[in-house]
């Protein structure tokens, strides 16, 4: 992943917001009893995610970005 500075303002929503659908998926409607249990589950998703660059670029792409 590299990251792409944005301008303050942008009259779309920035591609990142939309990878929140994937990261929080197994966070909802869950309960924890520690902030490790949460740690564990979001390294897992990480992990998870870095094996998902197809749909990660389906969901970021948008017509005006410059593939790198």
């Amino acid at each position: 992943m590299t990251v792409e500075f944005l301008p303050a303002y942008s009259p779309e929503l920035p591609p990142a917001e939309r990878l929140w659908t994937l990261v929080d998926e197994p966070l909802v409607n869950q309960s924890f009893e520690t902030i490790d249990e949460i740690e564990e589950i979001l390294v897992e998703r990480c992990n998870t995610l870095n094996n998902l660059k197809k749909e990660i670029k389906d969901l970021t792409n948008y017509h005006w970005l410059m593939n790198p």
